[in-house]
């Protein structure tokens, strides 16, 4: 069993930054890859970018690619989504979740999850 929770969130202007933090509970953290999603206001939840359990791969979808990196620290059971050159598009509740492959971008393929965190853009 891991838990998830996530930090980091905030109103930002557009151009602007934000990292996002990840903490998990548990002994397993390092066996399971890591993704982050992203669920606009009545929109379906889509994937955003995945890390391999070592960190050594990752995966980005992309409408993130080039402004968005994560990365892990094994040793302190976190993932962190750092985000540049922020657009009001990007506007959403960010969600980190754990799987057994850093390629699966659907949600389904993610079996714990965390609860949320807003980030919200301004233009």
């Amino acid at each position: 069993q891991v838990q998830l929770v996530e930090s980091g969130g905030g109103l930002v202007q557009a151009g602007g930054s934000l990292r996002l933090s990840c903490a998990a509970s548990g002994r397993t953290f390092s066996r399971y890859a890591m993704g982050w999603f992203r669920q606009a206001p009545g929109k379906e939840r889509e994937f955003a970018v995945a890390i391999s359990a070592s960190g050594g791969s990752t995966y980005y979808a992309d409408s993130v690619k080039g402004r968005f990196t994560i990365f892990r620290d094994n040793a302190k059971n976190t993932v962190y989504l750092q985000m540049n050159s922020l657009k009001p598009e990007d506007t959403a509740v960010y969600y980190c979740a754990a799987a057994t492959s850093y390629y699966y971008t659907r949600p389904e393929q993610y079996f714990y999850w965390g609860q949320g965190t807003q980030v919200t853009v301004s233009s």
